[in-house]
């Protein structure tokens, strides 16, 4: 015998979680597959854009939240001129975004969907006209379920025809650091010619992002603390004085994957990273997960019962995400491809840019509103 429900959600992290969390009440049979896996123990840091809290206000998930406030994002490139500065006073925000552990913001939403719940995980599922059907492992073995909506929203390992794939061919380092100075609540993004190296306020310190080619990756995360602190002050400069200590260092390879249509298969939907994984560079990926999140969970409260996972669900479903998610990733990919170098002619274009920018603040405004709010830069 087949469970049935009229949502599966395959997946518990943070954008299934606010998927659930986001129907409850709403009168529909959902349940969010998680096989329940304690967080790997290394810091991943997340910025949360200020669009993100309200999603998560809206899910009664941001209370409680330990989070530290980005008020100013201060943006250069190294080796060229050119910065411009973005404040949270310009937009009338209590912060431009939040820094956060992935692993904390993972723990902490799992208790809003901790009833709609089931511990396991999807081997595999397929579409149809009629109805969805995954096949689940649980304690107990396998068991069937069938939803008149599957929403994939488990991460990355759902792909094969229709999705695109770049190797950026660098590796992501991440660390907490300490700096001589620290002025509270400002986020530095700093353009090198290996990739962006980010310093994000975090709690008394910061939490390092750091680009590298895949080729220095190696040497970088296992060299000893000093001559890692050395290369780190080389490439991000003296702005904060000394880097004097360095946590544990964890690092992942760098890549863009995305479907072209987030609709896998009849009555099948992927969102968050099951949709498309990002280059951290501006801190997009997981902003634009939860905003998928949230924009589908209205759609689907608006869709009767009876309509709900048809293809004509699925389409109007994809194209309220279509302006947001294309946008996003071709603004993310742009910035890894045209400030990742050492191009002395993109070098001067950059610096042009950056400085026109600071200049403009009309301009400013409205490039801050698309990345903390999405393409339609509206709450």
């Amino acid at each position: 015998m087949a469970a049935s429900v009229d949502v599966l959600i395959a997946g518990g992290g943070p954008v299934g979680s606010v998927l659930a969390a986001s129907l409850a009440g709403s009168g529909l049979d959902v349940a969010l597959v998680d096989p329940g896996e304690p967080p790997a123990g290394r810091l991943r840091p997340i910025a949360l854009s200020h669009g993100s809290r309200l999603v998560l206000e809206g899910v009664g998930a941001f209370a409680g939240l330990v989070a530290t406030p980005i008020e100013t994002i201060h943006v250069s490139q190294a080796g060229g001129f050119g910065r411009t500065v973005m404040r949270r006073e310009e937009l009338a925000l209590p912060a431009l975004g939040y820094v956060v552990d992935l692993a904390a913001l993972a723990a902490h939403l799992a208790a809003r969907a901790a009833d709609l719940r089931i511990a396991g995980s999807v081997l595999r599922w397929q579409g149809g006209e009629d109805e969805a059907r995954a096949t689940i492992r649980g304690a107990d073995g396998d068991e069937l379920w069938t939803a008149k909506l599957l929403v994939l929203a488990d991460g990355a390992g759902h792909v094969g025809a229709g999705t695109s794939q770049r190797d950026y061919g660098q590796v992501a380092i991440s660390a907490e650091v300490r700096t001589e100075a620290a002025p509270r609540g400002v986020a530095w993004e700093r353009f090198t010619p290996q990739g962006p190296l980010a310093l994000l306020p975090f709690a008394d310190h910061y939490a390092l992002v750091w680009t590298v080619a895949a080729g220095a990756a190696d040497r970088l995360a296992g060299c000893d603390e000093p001559s890692f602190l050395a290369a780190l002050g080389a490439a991000f400069g003296g702005r904060l004085g000394r880097f004097l200590a360095a946590g544990p260092r964890a690092s992942y390879p760098l890549a863009l994957r995305f479907r072209r249509d987030p609709v896998a298969a009849p009555r099948v939907l992927a969102v968050g990273n099951a949709a498309q994984t990002l280059h951290p560079v501006a801190g997009q990926g997981l902003n634009l997960g939860l905003r998928d999140a949230a924009e589908l969970a209205r759609v689907i409260r608006a869709t009767p019962r009876g309509a709900l996972g048809t293809r004509e669900f699925a389409a109007r479903a994809a194209a309220t995400r279509s302006a947001d998610r294309l946008a996003t990733i071709g603004a993310t990919d742009a910035l890894v491809r045209v400030f990742s170098n050492a191009n002395p002619a993109l070098a001067l274009a950059r610096g042009i840019g950056l400085a026109a920018l600071d200049l403009a603040p009309p301009a400013r405004r409205f490039f801050a509103r698309r990345m903390i709010f999405g393409a339609r830069a509206l709450p």
